[in-house]
């Protein structure tokens, strides 16, 4: 791996200046482009920052603060400046490198009353600026409050969605209908981008966003319940994303990823991302057609959902009890056989009661990795044992996929054992179009999320759907539906949710789906604009993966092949909605065609619609 590190403590003090009578404090990003201005009140005993981005306006000067340290600052004292420049390589990743870049000042807050100082560190990256305060010392700390404010410009338009699988809907920072979930993404009236965002939320509680009755354009921070601990203790970090445009926002969420420890587990090999079938009916012959469709369409693995140890609301349910119908020590030994990895659900009941009993167990039956279900989310308590559980998987060799209203803040690179996570309206709730051109400017910025990819639930060719459990259907075009496995990065991405192995008659775009990466070598975001329209592209292994969705209205889309290398020849495959006229079930049209950098195409999307591509060096 190349990397390095440059800690220029003369270049990061003219970067980095602490001005000692006045006691303020200024931090810019390596490029220059970005300004952290912090201010000490000696009057009111508070401390406030602003945010600028090329002179422009991104957080008005605002209140910083937290238990102990607000209103009774007495004095501001540098620590430490420091530039870093590194790069590292994630395990799996939507990058083969990952470059960590930034400025970092660290000044010591003294509190009326108070004999340990708190520090609070800034750090100033291209892509946005990050905070968090470290509580000094070895006493007891309990944090009950968080002062912390973001003073956003007037006419700021943000996306609020109140709870993780929610809606995002576009609003003015004033009568909010309850509290924000992470990230918030907001819209600046001077043309740039920022999103609210948390790093490295591991033994502390959640905090979302919320406006005073009355007030507008002020965001406060709520802190889910107190957090009590021993010094020293450091808070997650407050992040603000600033860019040029939304597309730039989710070419940059790496950030988050760099707020977060390095990997800890010695030994990753046994970590590996992939595609996953969920088995919809109980039973050992069922699983193992499963098995066969996996091994047939190019899947790694099958996943047996609630139910398979009985009701899983009931406290009588025993996860390492399977119900009857099924063997899972004979599935796994036939899914190995073809090459086919197995996945447990256990609801977090199940695991409260019996985590440390079904680990071992579970590694011998030969368990490829554990989906947590409807885990309780927000409290110090539970955020704190959520993160133990998952480092205790890593120990037995247990990748993980957390559903149900959790949120990543970056810890996939200390434990990559966790995969992916819901937090998402994935397609269990068969988002529309506006919704997935939305979620990747809004939830995707704080990472991989599990959406459940479905294909075939749709009543023209499940003539039984009415009378299903299931009745609701997609509505999105197939294309559309293939394009998500591109936009929506997941290591472990669900294909085929709501199916089963005989809805599928060898369509032929599912060539697509059977030679899709989930993890990928490089990432651009060719183009994108919040609720309207989204393009994609991703490499792996020199391949190209290129897809693009609309919302609810038809458009016609661009997509310049300039992120492929100049001077090489290449042929794409192009899979779009051919409507009547193409005489399958999914009416998908499959035409192949040379391209260059130079290449600009053009698509006419339908409605909900959407294109996709392998691209591939002649």
């Amino acid at each position: 791996m190349h990397s390095k590190s440059l800690f220029f403590t003369a270049i990061a003090l003219i970067l980095s200046t602490v001005t000692a009578s006045a006691q303020n404090m200024t931090v810019v990003s390596p490029d220059g482009k970005l300004k952290f201005d912090m201010t000490f009140d000696s009057g009111s005993g508070k401390i406030a920052y602003a945010i600028t981005a090329r002179g422009k306006q991104v957080i008005l000067p605002s209140e910083l603060g937290i238990s102990g340290y607000y209103n009774n600052i007495e004095s501001v004292e540098p620590v430490e400046t420091r530039s870093i420049d590194t790069t590292w390589r994630p395990v799996y990743g939507e990058r083969a490198v990952v470059r960590d870049c930034y400025n970092q000042s660290t000044v010591a807050l003294k509190a009326k009353g108070r004999r340990e100082k708190l520090n609070f560190i800034i750090r100033a990256y291209n892509e946005g600026i990050a905070f968090r305060y470290v509580y000094q010392g070895n006493g007891h700390v309990c944090i009950e409050k968080e002062s912390t404010t973001f003073n956003v410009p007037e006419n700021t338009v943000c996306w609020f969605a109140p709870y993780a699988q929610a809606v995002h809907t576009p609003m003015p920072v004033r009568n909010w209908p309850g509290e924000a979930e992470r990230p918030l993404t907001l819209k600046l009236e001077n043309g740039l981008y920022a999103a609210l965002c948390e790093g490295e939320v591991v033994y502390y509680c959640r905090t979302k966003f919320f406006v005073e009755k009355g007030e507008q354009n002020i965001i406060r921070c709520k802190m889910y319940d107190n957090v009590e601990d021993f010094a020293p203790f450091a808070t997650p970090w407050r992040l603000v994303m600033v860019a040029e445009s939304a597309t730039e926002l989710l070419a940059n969420n790496d950030i988050i990823l760099n707020l977060n420890d390095p990997c800890q587990i010695e030994d990753t090999s046994w970590i590996k991302p992939g595609k996953i079938m969920r088995v919809t009916q109980l039973s050992t012959e069922a699983a193992k057609n499963v098995v066969d469709f996996a091994a047939e369409r190019g899947l790694d693995y099958i996943h047996f959902d609630a139910g398979w140890y009985g009701p899983e609301a009931s406290k009588t349910s025993d996860p390492r009890k399977p119900i009857g119908s099924l063997d899972i020590p004979e599935i796994v030994k036939y899914a190995k056989s073809k090459g086919i990895g197995v996945w447990l659900y256990v609801n977090q009941r199940a695991l409260t009661n019996y985590l440390e009993d079904i680990l071992p167990l579970y590694r011998s039956w030969g368990i490829a990795g554990i989906k947590f279900g409807f885990v309780h989310v927000g409290s110090y308590r539970w955020t704190s044992w959520l993160h133990k559980a998952v480092s205790r998987c890593a120990e037995f060799h247990l990748m993980v996929d957390i559903h149900d209203e959790y949120r990543p803040t970056g810890f996939s690179r200390t434990y990559p054992n966790l995969l992916t996570q819901e937090g998402v309206r994935g397609n269990e709730e068969f988002p529309d179009g506006v919704v997935n051109t939305t979620q990747p400017f809004t939830r995707f910025l704080a990472g991989a999320a599990d959406g459940t990819i479905c294909y075939f639930h749709r009543p023209e060719l499940k003539p039984n759907l009415a009378t299903s459990l299931n009745a609701r259907y997609l509505k999105n075009t197939a294309v559309h539906q293939m394009a998500l496995s591109v936009i929506n990065y997941s290591p472990l991405q669900f294909l085929y949710w709501y199916d089963a192995p005989q809805n599928a008659q060898n369509e032929p775009e599912l060539n697509f789906f059977d030679t899709l990466p989930t993890v990928w070598d490089d990432t651009r975001i060719i183009s994108g604009q919040i609720g309207e329209q989204i393009a994609v592209a991703r490499k792996k292994d020199g391949v190209w993966f290129v897809a693009a969705i609309t919302n609810n209205d038809a458009r016609t889309i661009r997509l310049d092949m300039d992120f492929l290398e100049p001077g090489k020849k290449y042929a794409a495959t192009i899979y779009t909605d051919g409507g009547e006229k193409v005489k399958t079930r999914t009416h998908v049209a499959v035409t192949d065609k040379s391209v260059t950098s130079k290449t600009v195409l053009k698509f006419g999307l339908l409605p909900r619609g959407g294109v996709a591509m392998i691209v591939r060096e002649k």
